[in-house]
């Protein structure tokens, strides 16, 4: 990226800012499958106690794109990071997906402009305004 865009844009990826804190505080801790990047701050002790945790997204930042054992990491839920620890995932769970909204794989129901353009049928359960 441009200097311009890493110095005012945070969707594209980190900032300068950002960067520059992570090369000063952040320690790594580790990579999902996604090449999503996990720090803490090296310091050990951030606000209210705890060390700062943070993501650096690979491409557009979007916080749907973060796994779920990762979120429990980063949110304090457990204390391990997901590398460190054998986690597995429960039966009933499905796999990750980020939100696809905006994107051409999205879900478009039928009768939306992205669909076929065919109103299901009605099943006569409605009875229009008439006015009179």
């Amino acid at each position: 990226m441009g200097l311009i865009s890493d110095l005012f844009t945070w969707w594209n990826g980190a900032t300068l800012s950002t960067r520059l804190y992570t090369n000063a505080r952040g320690k790594f801790v580790g990579e999902d499958d996604r090449g999503n990047r996990y720090y803490q701050d090296a310091g050990g002790k951030g606000t209210a106690g705890k060390p700062r945790r943070w993501v650096i997204y690979k491409g557009y930042a979007e916080a749907s794109k973060v796994p779920p054992d990762w979120f429990g990491w980063l949110h304090y839920t457990v204390d391990t990071p997901p590398d460190g620890e054998a986690y597995h995932a429960r039966p009933w769970q499905k796999p990750h997906v980020e939100n696809l909204t905006g994107t051409p794989a999205a879900y478009h129901p039928p009768g939306s402009l992205f669909g076929q353009m065919r109103r299901p049928k009605a099943d006569g359960d409605y009875q229009p305004w008439s006015g009179e």
